[in-house]
């Protein structure tokens, strides 16, 4: 269910984006990585999911990770990495954070062009299969028909997630966590996604802008799993040409905890929000 935006919280987002980009780095500290343009960004996540690889490698230790599909130019950087250092997936466990589906229920089929399954088999595990990369198939998991029910089961019994990386959707959802009453507390399960999601979707998946076929749902994994990783590293950007961010980068580092911008309830966690410079820039207008 969406829920609306008070009154209250236009004016911090006004205050928020009257901030210059200065003043942003400063309040942000820490919590704030800046990265010199989209590519940079790309890189760096990559970087860092190949960090955390390598880091439990030398421990011998499991990894569990949620991983989004956006952004999803560090994947082709990624496989680099794990190539060219050697990296062992063996022990990896990657939670992906959702796919769409039908009516029915049913996930797109791979060769759907939306499929974020297909997605990354082309970007992702094609490539690492062609060098003999020793990842295994059934750690791979995206959520479905068939295994969200036991997904949260699954993940406690493997001692909980790590990290998640993930990306910030206009409106502050992480996976497709929209805004509703209780999302802090909601687990894996079914969506129906709303007209937000939906239309911002359709002008960046180069299908025309075409909201009348777009898929409407889809499963999700919950707040509840990706407030649970130890850390969360989240990539916020505006695509090449667009200009939609600025406002939810601002509400991730500094707004006030609501069930109206998801993202807010990282509050108390270990984050950082890793972001470009265009993205920082202040908006051109403030309404």
């Amino acid at each position: 269910m969406d829920i609306s935006v008070t009154a209250e919280r236009q004016a911090e987002i006004r205050r928020l984006l009257s901030l210059t980009p200065e003043e942003v780095r400063r309040l942000a500290a820490e919590r704030l990585i800046v990265c010199p343009d989209l590519e940079a960004l790309h890189c760096r996540m990559a970087e860092d999911i190949a960090a955390e690889i390598a880091a439990a490698n030398v421990k011998d230790a499991p990894l569990r990770l949620i991983l989004p599909v956006g952004p999803t130019g560090s994947y082709p950087h990624l496989v680099t990495l794990i190539i060219e250092r050697r990296l062992s997936l063996a022990r990896c466990w990657l939670f992906f954070m959702d796919e769409y589906c039908d009516s029915d229920g049913n996930v797109l089929p791979l060769e759907h062009p939306l499929s974020f399954r297909g997605t990354i088999e082309r970007l992702f595990l094609m490539p690492l299969r062609a060098h003999g990369s020793d990842f295994v198939p059934e750690q791979i998991i995206f959520p479905d028909q068939d295994n969200y029910m036991y997904l949260p089961q699954l993940i406690e019994r493997l001692g909980g997630i790590d990290t998640c990386y993930g990306g910030i959707g206009i409106h502050g959802h992480l996976a497709f966590n929209e805004p509703e009453l209780g999302v802090a507390t909601r687990s894996v399960r079914r969506v129906r996604l709303n007209a937000y999601t939906v239309t911002m979707n359709a002008i960046r998946a180069n299908v025309g802008g075409n909201i009348a076929c777009f898929p409407r749902e889809a499963y999700t994994l919950g707040m509840r799993e990706i407030l649970g990783a130890q850390r969360l590293r989240l990539y916020c950007r505006s695509d090449s040409g667009l200009d939609w961010a600025k406002t939810v980068l601002r509400l991730a580092l500094f707004g006030t905890a609501g069930d109206d911008f998801p993202v807010t309830h990282i509050r108390g966690r270990d984050y950082t929000i890793i972001t470009d410079e265009a993205t920082l820039a202040a908006p051109r207008y403030l309404i």
